[in-house]
């Protein structure tokens, strides 16, 4: 069910947004466009409900945009490649409308380990029935990677072409010369300049993939964000604290098994807590000196992502959490079909 583009809608979108940049007074708030209008009028629509794969190549943001449509946090974010291993699946429903998200990790054609086959299979997999996909890709940058991913995409599936990062653009004339380019390279169902950071653009983009989900029931109940255990959720967590806080010196061959993940009633519950969570995760590593690494000198760092991790894991799991941390050592791990299996990878 492929829609033509609004091109008048998406040039509205850039012509607000560098006037906005460029300091000139604010004009009133333009009539609605029929995407909008449509958005609202979901509500007491057709029920419909379908399936987006978020794909794209490595840190252009695609796990920064589910969160961002959910609401809430249900993808890793880091500036490490490959911080994505898993199909992670977010829920947003709106009014009569359920959207499912599918967040890949991004296509990595760099490395051939049994790691990195299992990523590139999780993303084609991805793209099995789903309703629209999704490619992300910088505003004003359209690399050799981001070329790769597109030839992988379906030819009888809508492709929406989503430029984000759009408040790093400085030059209006300079996005309109690359969507004009876009619009040659590929018959994109749409165009969408946007900012992953921007609410607005968030529900503006929703009613545009509104358009391509069929009228069906809901696949989840109402209020569920995600397909992902809570234990599942827990090691990505903790995951994503290990690779921010330890930067470009760790290798991404690490990986965190939760161990331990027990609940019970608080004796006292407080203001949005009502259990307490026992959790014990250990943080898999390939080499002694990664380990050292992740340590630090006299156990701070693993404290501190521990404290980190304990901050974030309380806020999703409305819950007072004792988070216990320790690293192993398991050398060859990410090349190793039977330990990927027991890591959760398959």
């Amino acid at each position: 069910m492929t829609q033509p583009t609004n091109k008048k809608t998406e040039t509205s979108v850039i012509d607000a947004f560098f006037t906005k940049a460029e300091g000139s007074a604010p004009t009133a708030a333009p009539e609605a466009e029929p995407d909008a209008q449509q958005a609202q009028a979901s509500a007491t629509g057709p029920v419909r409900c379908g399936q987006i794969a978020i794909v794209g190549r490595p840190n252009v943001g695609k796990s920064t945009l589910l969160n961002a449509l959910v609401g809430q946090k249900v993808s890793i974010t880091s500036r490490k490649a490959q911080t994505t291993r898993h199909r992670i699946t977010g829920v947003r429903t709106e009014g009569a409308t359920q959207f499912v998200f599918v967040d890949t990790p991004g296509f990595q054609t760099r490395h051939s380990n049994a790691l990195n086959k299992n990523l590139n299979k999780a993303v084609t997999g991805a793209l099995s029935g789903v309703d629209v996909v999704a490619l992300v890709v910088e505003a004003g940058n359209f690399t050799l990677g981001d070329a790769k991913v597109l030839a992988l995409l379906p030819q009888d599936t809508p492709v929406l072409l989503l430029a984000n990062k759009l408040d790093q653009i400085k030059h209006r004339a300079d996005l309109m010369r690359w969507l004009k380019d876009m619009q040659e390279r590929h018959p994109f169902a749409e165009i969408v300049p946007l900012s992953a950071k921007k609410p607005a653009d968030m529900q503006r983009l929703l009613g545009i993939l509104e358009q391509y989900l069929p009228e069906q029931e809901w696949l989840y109940q109402e209020g569920q964000i995600s397909d992902k255990s809570e234990r599942f959720l827990v090691a990505e967590i903790v995951r994503e604290k290990l690779f921010r806080l330890s930067g470009d010196e760790l290798p991404y061959t690490s990986t965190v098994l939760v161990e331990q993940f027990e609940e019970e009633a608080l004796k006292t519950p407080q203001p949005g807590m009502d259990r307490f969570c026992k959790i014990a995760a250990a943080i898999i590593v390939e080499r002694d000196s990664h380990k050292a690494m992740i340590i630090g000198e006299g156990g701070e760092k693993l404290k501190r992502i521990g404290s980190e991790a304990r901050q974030d894991l309380e806020r999703l799991l409305a819950a007072k959490v004792h988070l216990q941390l320790w690293v192993k050592v398991q050398s060859g791990w990410a090349d190793s079909a039977a330990k990927l299996r027991a890591y959760g990878y398959e």
